[in-house]
C-alpha cells in the first residue's frame, strides 16, 4: 500500500458534510451478527472439502481465524461505505486567499437538445460548449457558478457553488437526450432565474446558450426575461451554430445517420431577451468565436475587490472509501460462499 493511499484512508483527518449518515454504523454489528447466526443455523456445521461435525473439534484453528477475518472484512467494508455516504473532505483543502473578492452569481443555462450534436463544431456543438464553459469557469475567482440544462424541459444540474472541481465534473457528466425533447428557451431561463435566490450576491448573471428556436415550455422566453429583469439579473444570450446547412445526426429505424439540416436560430428573440435585462446577444459560429464570447463576458463581469478574502468550498472525497468498502465486501462475500459452504 503506497503512501498516497495511506494518506487518503486516514479517516480521522476528514471533516464531514453529512455526518448524520454515521448513525448507520450502529447497524453494522447487528447485520454481521444476524448474518453469522444464519450461517450457524444452517444445520450447525460448516465445511470446506468435507463436512466438519463441530468447528471446536478442530485442533488447529485456521478455520475459526478465517471466519473472524471474513466478518471483520465485511464490517470494515460496510463502515467504509457509510463513511463515504457522510461526504468526507479534508479541512486543509479549504483554501483561503486574497483574490477577487465580492464576486458575482452566475448561472450557465445550456441547451442540450439533439441539434446540439451538429458537427459544425468539433467534435460537436454540445461537447465544444461544455469545454468552453469549463474554461470560462477556470478563469473566474470568487464567483458562485451554477449549471442549468434544458431541452423540452429544464433542470438544475448544479446549484451555484464555488466548488469549481465539482461543477466541472457535473458538466462533464451531463448527457443529451435524457429529458423531454424540444427547445424550451423560456423554461431554461426561468429555471436559471429561480436558482438565483434572494441571498445571491449583489451582481447576478445568466449566460443562456442555445442553437434553436423555442418550441416548448410552460413559460415564454420574453416572460422569463421579464422575470430576470425584475430581479436585476443580467442575461447574456448566445446563439450557437454556423449559418446555413450543417450536418446533424438523425436517428432512423436503420440506425443513426448524418443529415444536412438547416440552422434556424431566433436571433431577434435572443437579442430582445438580452437587451431587456441589460445584457447582450452574441453569435458563435465555431469554437474559437464561442471562446471569445465567453472571454468578452468574463471581462464585462469582473468585479475586483482589493484585499478581500476568498474561501473555496473543499471538494468532498468519498471515492477512496467507496472503493475500499466495495472491495472488502466483495472479497468477504466471495470467501464466505466459496470456502464456508453450508452443509445441507
Amino acid at each position: 500500500m503506497n503512501n498516497s493511499l495511506l494518506y487518503h484512508i486516514r479517516f480521522w483527518e476528514y471533516n464531514l458534510y453529512a455526518p448524520y449518515w454515521l448513525w448507520l454504523l450502529l447497524l453494522v454489528p447487528i447485520v454481521l451478527v444476524l448474518r453469522y447466526k444464519r450461517v450457524e443455523k444452517s444445520e450447525g456445521v460448516i465445511k470446506f472439502s468435507r463436512p466438519l461435525k463441530n468447528l471446536k473439534a478442530v485442533a488447529f484453528k485456521p478455520i475459526k481465524t478465517l471466519i473472524i477475518t471474513i466478518y471483520i472484512a465485511l464490517g470494515i467494508g460496510l463502515s467504509a461505505l457509510i463513511f463515504a455516504m457522510a461526504l468526507p473532505y479534508l479541512p486543509h483543502s479549504d483554501t483561503t486567499e486574497n483574490d477577487f473578492g465580492e464576486g458575482i452569481d452566475i448561472i450557465i443555462s445550456m441547451d442540450i437538445s439533439g441539434s446540439m450534436m451538429a458537427t459544425d463544431f468539433l467534435p460537436n456543438r454540445f461537447e465544444a460548449a461544455k469545454q468552453v464553459a469549463k474554461e470560462f469557469i477556470d478563469g473566474r475567482k470568487s464567483d458562485r457558478i451554477g449549471f442549468v440544462v434544458f431541452e423540452g424541459e429544464a433542470y438544475t444540474a448544479c446549484p451555484a457553488t464555488r466548488n469549481y472541481d465539482y461543477l466541472k465534473q457535473t458538466i462533464d457528466e451531463v448527457q443529451s437526450g435524457v429529458i423531454e425533447p424540444g427547445t424550451a428557451i423560456g423554461t431554461g431561463l426561468g429555471t436559471a432565474v429561480a436558482r438565483l435566490k434572494s441571498d445571491s450576491l449583489s451582481s447576478k448573471v445568466i449566460i443562456l446558450l442555445t442553437d434553436g428556436e423555442s418550441n416548448k415550455g410552460e413559460i415564454s422566453p420574453i416572460a422569463a426575461a421579464e422575470l430576470a429583469k425584475n430581479k436585476n439579473i443580467t442575461v447574456y444570450t448566445i446563439g450557437v451554430g454556423k449559418k446555413g446547412i450543417v450536418k446533424m445526426p438523425i436517428n432512423t429505424p436503420f440506425g443513426q445517420i448524418m443529415q444536412n439540416t438547416q440552422v434556424n436560430i431566433d436571433e431577434k428573440l435572443l437579442e430582445k431577451m438580452a437587451k431587456m435585462t441589460g445584457g447582450e446577444y452574441f453569435r458563435a459560429t465555431d469554437e474559437n468565436s464561442l471562446r471569445k464570447i465567453y472571454q468578452t463576458i468574463d471581462e464585462m463581469e469582473t468585479v475586483k475587490m482589493v484585499n478581500s478574502t476568498v474561501k473555496r468550498e473543499p471538494p468532498y472525497r468519498p471515492h477512496t472509501f467507496m472503493l475500499i468498502g466495495m472491495i472488502l465486501i466483495f472479497l468477504g462475500l466471495m470467501t464466505e460462499q466459496i470456502l464456508l459452504k453450508k452443509h445441507a
